[in-house]
């Protein structure tokens, strides 16, 4: 129980960095175990970004068919987030997060023993069930449990836990693809994947449920109320509902065109190899946990909104003149620190935004579904950039998906309300 998530916020400014200090035991303990769960699940995802060049080349797969076996985990992962949000406002946040992430763990180490394009394929999709599930979970615990003046510091922080998963599965691609054949490499780079396992014991003794959680349970059994997933499309919810859908479209499928394919970019297109490719995408990945840290902050400071526009005009910018402008690489390797800054920073407020627009009743499934809906139509432009290719440029397909994306993110921001501050209540 945390006695503090909710308390009045105050105008008083905390010092710089002091927040953190300022965090009750639950709400550090809350905070950590999903940085962790978030930076692992990371990894496990980003992996496949890195063999794809692999896999092309051991099974002779299309570059189409490579942007399905992406595409398959992020469309699944839409119907896993919205499962584990419906089932965590029925069971509890914390429960259903610990199953989810031993699910994504498990069937990210068995990619690592397919054999073929279809069973990869399946493996895949599998894991996105766990995927999607731990972003839609995890945000709603954090959301709930850290109090409201720092709720987009905390939750956009555990967003920059992506970005270490990120940077770890780079290492390990670095390390991997020098130390191993390659057609040994790549499979390692799966096994690795049953990591996050290991969170789960951390969880079950140091995370408890949100103390709003508690009590909207208490009070929706005791008016005898039922709530179905169904009910985030009723009259009173449907915009909201609508909205953030369509900006989570927006978000999730310029970040999937761009990091998907970034790789395959550096190394084909650019002719860079495995150590430069390396570097090229340390410098991004940097550029990445700045940008989610800066934005959690922003979030807190200017509003939701006005970060979420800003990020996403800085993003529509910088991929355009990353993947389709005639820079060389000196320049573009400069460029992939505002790259990462901005296309990832994106994602910060988003958690603590859509907690706060929904109600308690209804958060777990309203968050699974809009965010992972989003992932589920974004999951498709790594599909349609590897079909583009075909007829042009990667870099220029990669262009084309990812600013019309940011141009979608930005239409869906400004037509929903801004939040900043709210006081979360249960069953309202």
């Amino acid at each position: 129980m945390n006695p503090v998530a909710n308390s009045p916020v105050t105008n008083a400014p905390s010092a710089q960095g002091s927040w953190l200090k300022q965090l009750s035991p639950p709400e550090r303990a809350t905070l950590f175990a999903t940085f962790g769960g978030w930076a692992l699940d990371g990894m496990d995802v980003m992996v496949y970004s890195f063999v794809i060049p692999s896999l092309i080349a051991a099974w002779h797969i299309s570059k189409g068919q490579a942007g399905l076996l992406g595409t398959a985990a992020l469309l699944i992962s839409a119907v896993g987030g919205w499962l584990a949000g419906t089932l965590a406002d029925r069971f509890g946040r914390a429960r259903i997060l610990q199953i989810t992430i031993i699910w994504f763990a498990f069937f990210t180490f068995l990619s690592g023993f397919t054999h073929s394009f279809t069973e990869l394929l399946i493996t895949r999709g599998l894991q996105g069930l766990g995927f999607g599930g731990e972003w839609a979970v995890g945000s709603v615990l954090m959301g709930e449990t850290i109090r409201a003046r720092h709720r987009g510091k905390a939750v956009g922080t555990v967003q920059g836990g992506w970005a270490i998963g990120w940077g770890m599965a780079a290492i390990c691609y670095t390390v991997l693809f020098r130390a191993l054949p390659e057609a040994t490499a790549w499979r390692a780079m799966f096994w690795i994947g049953i990591l996050p396992a290991l969170l789960v014991f951390y969880i079950r003794r140091n995370v408890p449920e949100p103390q709003v959680f508690a009590e909207t349970r208490k009070k929706v059994q005791a008016v005898h109320a039922g709530s179905s997933f169904l009910h985030i499309f009723a009259p009173d919810v449907l915009k909201i509902t609508v909205l953030t859908s369509i900006m989570a479209v927006g978000v999730q499928g310029g970040y999937y065109a761009i990091t998907t394919w970034l790789p395959t970019f550096l190394k084909t297109q650019r002719k860079l190899s495995v150590m430069n490719t390396g570097v090229y995408l340390f410098v991004v990945i940097v550029g990445s946990f700045i940008g989610y840290i800066v934005s959690a902050y922003l979030a807190d400071h200017l509003g939701r909104k006005k970060t979420l526009i800003l990020y996403a005009v800085g993003s529509f910018v910088t991929v355009v003149a990353y993947t389709y402008l005639p820079i060389s690489n000196s320049v573009m390797r400069i460029l992939g620190f505002p790259l990462g800054f901005f296309a990832s920073g994106a994602f910060s407020p988003i958690g603590a935004f859509f907690t706060e627009l929904f109600p308690s009743r209804l958060r777990g499934s309203g968050q699974g579904f809009s965010y992972n809906f989003g992932r589920g139509i974004g999951a498709m432009f790594p599909t349609l950039v590897g079909f583009l290719s075909a007829s042009v440029s990667l870099g220029k397909a990669i262009a084309i998906f990812a600013a019309g994306a940011y141009v979608i993110m930005i239409i869906g921001t400004l037509l929903l309300p801004e939040t900043r501050g709210k006081e979360l209540h249960a069953y309202e």
